[in-house]
């Protein structure tokens, strides 16, 4: 009898996972195709809407606040005279951008590790990385003006206050989550305060870290953004043009670079959401696509 179940069991397991793998291959098509329906779907419905305010709502007089698709895609998207000092200037917002965003997962990852090193770190430091989170960019946007000049400086200074926080927090969570056995196994090696974070800590908190790294792309963004608007000397940045269409009442102009500006930071978080998922993907569920 039990040479009978040894012998059945496997069989039922393997019947089982097959029809997992059956099942889960008919999902497939529906899932990639509700996955991409769904999108456009809901993409179809913003524009009938937007027609609907610019045309149902607005009056005749007032449209102009809100130009038609249509014509914000003629006059601004498709016209090279109108697109080329947008893309000009998103080449100096993606340049801020990118200089910030190294600053600031070098910066984050130095500070979430020292963090971790000593409890009287983690609460000296600590505190000043919330305030560095909490307090409202515009308050001191005239200190740093002050401080280092209203050129790159002050824009990428601006990327780094942004963007750190979630590294910095998901950095030290990740190195504070190590499974206590781990640890107690490297202690028995007699491994040294380097090896234990290069061999064991950092890589267990890959997930962790990486999640922050993707929260801080997003963010990066809106801080090279931001900068741009309020520290314009120099090349302009896609914000400054915002600034410069707000202020003309350009608002076919305003809302392509909107858009622009919309991609460019779409394009960056998803950049980073792809990389998450091929570091650490396949073994740990924060890889995986919410």
């Amino acid at each position: 009898m039990t040479l009978s179940l040894a012998v059945r069991m496997p069989r039922i397991r393997t019947d089982r996972a097959e029809r997992r793998r059956s099942s889960s291959v008919a999902r497939e098509p529906k899932s990639v195709s509700s996955s991409i329906g769904v999108p456009i779907a809901s993409f179809g419905v913003a524009i009938l809407a937007w027609y609907v305010v610019t045309y149902a709502v607005l009056a005749p007089e007032r449209r102009f606040l809100l130009p038609a698709p249509h014509r914000v895609l003629t006059g601004s998207l498709a016209d090279w005279s109108h697109l080329r000092p947008m893309l000009e200037a998103l080449a100096v917002t993606a340049r801020v951008t990118a200089f910030g965003f190294v600053i600031a997962v070098l910066f984050g990852l130095a500070v979430g590790i020292l963090m971790n090193q000593a409890r009287w770190i983690e609460r000296a430091v600590y505190p000043y990385a919330v305030v560095l989170q909490v307090i409202p960019i515009l308050a001191i946007v005239p200190l740093i003006g002050l401080w280092f000049g209203y050129g790159m400086v002050a824009r990428i200074i601006v990327c780094v206050m942004i963007a750190a926080f979630p590294i910095i927090t998901n950095t030290h969570f990740g190195l504070q989550s190590v499974d206590r056995g781990l640890h107690e196994l490297f202690t028995l090696g007699r491994a040294s305060r380097w090896e234990r974070l290069t061999k064991l800590e950092l890589r267990a908190a890959l997930p962790a870290i990486m999640t922050g790294i993707r929260t801080a792309a997003g963010l990066v963004v809106v801080g090279a953004i931001i900068g741009d608007m309020f520290f314009a000397k120099g090349q302009p940045g896609i914000g400054t043009l915002l600034d410069v269409y707000r202020s003309r009442l350009q608002s076919e102009d305003l809302i392509a670079a909107i858009v622009i500006a919309s991609a460019f930071g779409i394009a960056v978080f998803s950049l980073f959401g792809v990389l998450s998922r091929a570091l650490v993907g396949k073994w740990h569920a924060s890889g995986s696509p919410s």
